[in-house]
Formats: structure tokens, C-alpha cells, sequence
């Protein structure tokens, strides 16, 4: 049932006949979309990463049949794929995975394995989706970014400890940083909240103590969460 559909068709010198191209491709274009409307479920996705998931498995399965059994083709295939990587902006760790998911499809396809490319795909979709509503991995709503900026005359040591004690469980300062023309200075700590909400009594003392200058209590960005 797993084995490659070129074993059983006519294919000879190594040409492939177009009944089996055309299954292939055919395969290869509805597992994409079906991996981009995966990869989009309940995330934020741009249309042209949604449009080159869904066609990316075909693209592959293409340039697999084209340098089957070429070696030489085969290491020009894997030049120019480099020359690629280095003009592409990096992605979120979901968009690399569902890169990688589409390109095993399209290598599965492409060496004539449809049935496998299938029973791959479903069974990561449903990990995926599975993972996904057991919120597995997903960060605490209570952990946040606090950034207070401080006049230079303060001693930020220890500063805000007894707030600290009063409203979060954890709190760690990350990062010390000088601004306007070293007159102030900007401190990043990385805080977990005794409860969901940023409480206002909170912000309100850390104004008293910075002297009403600027304070941002924000959620952690996805590039610091990894």
C-alpha cells in the first residue's frame, strides 16, 4: 500500500509517463492546501506564506522527479536551495515546522509515494491540531515583560523588591540599558503575576517609586519565549 506508484507504471530511461506526473502533482497541490489551512488554524499567517505552503509540496515533488538518479543535477538542486535560504527572512518556529511538514510531503510525492505523503500528513495534522487545543507548550497569561525607566540618581538594586513580593510570584531583571544621553535608565525584567491581570494598584506604586516616568507591562514576545 506504502510502496512508490513509479514501481508500477511504465517508466522508462528513467521518464516518467504523465498519468503518474499528474497523480503526483494533483496530490502534492491538495495536501499543500490542506497544510496551509492546518498551519493558519487559529494563527496568524500572511497570505503569501499561505500560498507558498500550499504550492511548496508540488514545487518539490517536481524538482525530485526532475533529479532522480542525476547526481549532478541533484547538487545544483541543493546550490541553489542555499542561494535561497540566505535571501529569506527567518519565520516562527510553527512556520519552519510547516515548511519542513510541506517539504516531506512534496519528497514523498516526488518519489512516487502518494499513499505514504497521505498517511504522513494526516497523522501530523491531527498532532498538530491535537497539540493545539491541549494548549500543550503554550506560556503562562500571567508572565509578562515590565520595563521601568529610572532616573540615573536611583540605585535600581533592590528597588522595586517589596512591589515585587507584593504582586508577582517571580521576577528577574534581564536587562539594563541607558537612555537620553545617560540620564536615564531602562530596566527589562521578565515578572510572573499572582494573578492573569496587570493589577492597576500595581503600575500605580511603580510610578510613586520611578518617579512618573515611563513603565510598560506587556506580554512576552514569542522570540524571547523560546
Amino acid at each position: 500500500m506504502l510502496d512508490s506508484i513509479l514501481h508500477f507504471t511504465s517508466v522508462l530511461n528513467g521518464q516518467i509517463t504523465l498519468p503518474v506526473f499528474f497523480l503526483c502533482t494533483a496530490v502534492s497541490l491538495v495536501l499543500g492546501v490542506l497544510t496551509a489551512l492546518v498551519s493558519m488554524y487559529k494563527n496568524r499567517c500572511s497570505q503569501s506564506f499561505a500560498v507558498t505552503l500550499a504550492i511548496l509540496p508540488t514545487i518539490v515533488q517536481v524538482v525530485i522527479m526532475l533529479v532522480n538518479g542525476n547526481i549532478g543535477a541533484g547538487v545544483a538542486v541543493a546550490g541553489a536551495f542555499s542561494l535561497v535560504r540566505f535571501r529569506s527572512a527567518a519565520g516562527s518556529a510553527k512556520e519552519i515546522g510547516a515548511i519542513f511538514l510541506a517539504m516531506a510531503i512534496g519528497l514523498a510525492t516526488g518519489m512516487g509515494y502518494v499513499s505514504l505523503a497521505v498517511v504522513f500528513f494526516a497523522v501530523l495534522a491531527v498532532c498538530m491540531l491535537a497539540l493545539h487545543a491541549l494548549r500543550f507548550g503554550e506560556q503562562s497569561t500571567a508572565e509578562r515583560t515590565l520595563k521601568i525607566t529610572i532616573p540615573e540618581n536611583l540605585d535600581y538594586d533592590g528597588l522595586f523588591d517589596d512591589l515585587f513580593d507584593a504582586y508577582t510570584k517571580t521576577a528577574t531583571l534581564e536587562k539594563v540599558k541607558t537612555s537620553n544621553m545617560g540620564t536615564l535608565f531602562e530596566l527589562q525584567y521578565r515578572i510572573l503575576l499572582k494573578n492573569a491581570e496587570v493589577p492597576k494598584a500595581f503600575l500605580d506604586e511603580l510610578r510613586v517609586r520611578n518617579g512618573n516616568l515611563n513603565i510598560v507591562c506587556s506580554k512576552v514576545a514569542e522570540k524571547d519565549a523560546l
